[in-house]
């Protein structure tokens, strides 16, 4: 018989954003955490970038021109889309995981005033049960095209945080392929891993199962969802809808055990709210013969030094008038 204290129900919700409006897709994230705890989840994931979207009109509207027209409005609409942390935009994100109760992972496109407010970062969010946002990663380095649009990160998000008995840590997209920042998140103690995708299921199928047998840790991989009926026709970006396919992101969220078998296998091609209940004890019995972090360590031989500072481009030293 499980203890109660052992358990944890997490959810995953697979959704899609109402693309580049900021507010109107945080509005849907406060109704799915709602759903979520009361379904009894204790923890709840999103997908990355969800908030405003993936930019994905980058592939398809010829985004790597110079000094293209189109490419500087779409950006400008992006920035006026985007999540700015210090202006209070997940304020109600917060306020409905303290009333449900509920831990929530979410990917959010970051406008930082502490980067001067002109670039973005993909990021994740971690908000506790009580509200309260505990730690913001920036994505250490955008993948691929995601480069003309996205800024890189740092170091200072490489954060765990304990959800009931677990310890919880997330990476966005390819980040889930650096090792070095697997490892930052194993030495820390992380037993429950979420790798936040924008979507498709080519990202979750292959490396899911690997990341939680590696790990000897649970692995949420939550996706959203982008369809061509998901392109708001007014919007700026909309020129992409001359050439994407009806299908941008297909999901493929799932969850693995430690033992690196499915819990839940990958979903496609729908919003779904998929929820498990997770045993503690799974972990415990895997780490008997592998343990990241721990009796199969070597810190003698290896030893990973992380920078968690947040990144800035000046420190100013003032002296005090006499």
């Amino acid at each position: 018989m499980t203890n109660a204290a052992d358990s944890l129900t997490v959810g995953l919700a697979q959704i899609a954003p109402i693309w580049l409006e900021r507010d109107a897709t945080l509005a849907k994230v406060v109704a799915w955490i709602e759903r979520a705890a009361q379904a009894g989840c204790g923890f709840v994931a999103f997908g990355e970038a969800l908030v405003p979207g993936y930019p994905f009109w980058i592939e398809h509207t010829d985004g790597a021109r110079f000094e293209s027209p189109l490419q500087k409005e779409i950006h400008a609409h992006y920035l006026d889309q985007a999540v700015q942390v210090e202006a209070g935009h997940l304020d109600a994100v917060c306020a409905a995981a303290a009333r449900g109760g509920i831990a929530v992972m979410l990917g959010i496109i970051e406008r930082p005033a502490d980067r001067g407010g002109h670039s973005v970062y993909c990021s994740r969010v971690h908000i506790g049960a009580d509200g309260k946002i505990a730690s913001v990663h920036r994505k250490l380095m955008p993948t691929y095209e995601e480069r003309l649009s996205w800024a890189p990160g740092d170091g200072h998000g490489l954060q765990v945080h304990r959800v009931g008995s677990f310890t919880v840590g997330g990476l966005n997209c390819f980040e889930n392929w650096m090792p070095l920042s697997r490892a930052a998140l194993y030495a820390q103690g992380e037993n429950l891993h979420v790798a936040l995708w924008p979507g498709n299921l080519r990202n979750t199928e292959g490396t899911t199962r690997f990341l939680a047998r590696e790990g000897r840790s649970y692995v949420l991989a939550v996706s959203g969802l982008m369809r061509r009926q998901d392109v708001p026709a007014g919007s700026p970006a909309a020129a992409m809808l001359a050439s994407c396919p009806d299908m941008l992101a297909d999901g493929g969220s799932g969850i693995a055990g430690p033992d690196g078998n499915w819990l839940i296998e990958p979903v496609t091609g729908r919003e779904e709210l998929l929820v498990a209940a997770l045993d503690h004890r799974e972990i415990r019995r895997e780490r008997q013969n592998f343990d990241q972090a721990g009796h199969y360590a070597r810190p003698d031989v290896t030893h990973l030094v992380v920078n968690r500072q947040r990144q800035g481009v000046a420190s100013f030293l003032s002296q005090a008038m006499p």
